[in-house]
């Protein structure tokens, strides 16, 4: 599997399209919001990262759907509003949007980008009159975040929500990982040293690329997917992907799936822990931790009334086609279109039963950091 290649949410404004299956993205952006404004009021308050008159801002990993201008939005408006309140001259941004060639830009930049901008200029002449200028320029760029996309010392604020748990390759000498599909209790010790090694690599690459991008004092937050645990197969970070084996292997016994095809495949993905993203960071150099915490978001995100004892089958179809809106190319590279509606069918509900017996959560590991050397 070629990650670079295969690896996309799915694209577009449809049923399963990402655009209309990433409720659970949006509320992460929500709940770490603090952290990225304590982060953009810092970068406006501290001296040795005066920006004048132009800031640039990035969205690494931003898909496509209107998550993609989200996080953007929050940073605009804290900088818009401490402009107004310290009497600044209204800045110029340059926002920049990343992601795998793969990623379906068209949707943001024609279909969602000119609503946003109209938005935009709407709140600033709210604040600033209506003669006011505003200008704001939008960049798609197409590339992985594992190595430089911007030029040195050239970017001031840059943002990174549920993408960096996805590794630039599925990790090498992971063959003896029969029967699943991401690191388990079943796996051999050789396959979890290798997804960790890989995630080492990975996560080192993006900080040492970072730390050149980013100007001197320049910000960085990022939300990863992980666990609590220093347990690389404990059920808060597998489960999710233990659930889709089963479909999976379901599917072999029923002559559905070739076991060579099942056995061949891994998802290239590392869910660390706080620890591992801090030694990470202390080991690369470039950055100081302002803050690193650990937050929750229910399987239930989608049913604020989440009651175990009343888990309908709903609640599995809406995590499956969260689910299915970010895995389906990938299954579908490997395994072929034909089977996917079944698959998704089984993994929903294998879903809808375990949300049943528990309330079982994504954990997120969210740092932020600033550029010191």
């Amino acid at each position: 599997m070629e990650v670079m290649q295969v690896l996309h949410m799915n694209g577009g404004m449809g049923e399963t399209s990402y655009a209309n299956n990433s409720l659970l993205q949006r509320k992460v952006i929500l709940m770490t919001k603090p952290i990225t404004e304590a982060a953009a009021t810092a970068l406006f308050s501290t001296a040795d990262t005066a920006f004048h008159a132009s800031l640039a801002i990035a969205d690494l990993g931003c898909s496509s759907g209107p998550n993609a201008l989200f996080a953007m939005s929050e940073i605009i408006t804290v900088m818009i509003n401490l402009c107004k309140a310290t009497n600044h001259e209204l800045l110029e941004f340059q926002v920049f949007l990343n992601d795998l060639p793969g990623n379906d830009f068209n949707t943001i930049f024609a279909g969602l980008l000119p609503r946003f901008q109209e938005k935009l200029s709407e709140q600033m002449k709210g604040k600033y009159g209506a003669s006011a200028t505003f200008s704001c320029f939008f960049n798609g760029v197409p590339g992985s975040f594992y190595g430089r996309l911007f030029a040195r010392e050239s970017m001031h604020l840059i943002h990174s929500s549920y993408s960096l748990h996805w590794l630039s390759q599925v990790p090498i000498g992971i063959e003896g990982n029969k029967a699943n599909i991401y690191i388990a209790r079943s796996s051999p010790p050789g396959v979890i040293r290798a997804y960790y090694e890989q995630f080492q690599r990975d996560f080192s690459m993006f900080l040492e690329c970072r730390g050149q991008e980013l100007v001197m004092g320049g910000r960085m937050v990022l939300t990863i997917p992980g666990r609590r645990s220093d347990d690389p197969s404990s059920k808060e970070c597998c489960s999710i992907w233990e659930l889709l084996a089963i479909a999976l292997n379901e599917m072999v016994s029923k002559g559905l799936i070739e076991e060579e095809k099942l056995d061949s495949f891994n998802i290239p993905q590392y869910m660390p822990s706080p620890k591992e993203v801090r030694l990470e960071v202390q080991k690369q150099g470039s950055f100081s931790m302002d803050c690193l915490e650990v937050s929750e978001v229910n399987w239930s995100v989608f049913d604020s009334d989440f009651d175990p004892n009343v888990v309908s089958e709903d609640e599995g179809c809406n995590l499956v086609r969260c689910m299915r809106a970010v895995t389906e190319p990938l299954l579908v590279d490997h395994f072929g279109e034909e089977i996917i509606d079944e698959v998704f069918k089984r993994y929903g509900a294998q879903l809808a039963a375990r949300m049943s017996e528990e309330n079982p959560a994504f954990v997120n590991v969210v740092i932020s950091l600033k550029k010191v050397a």
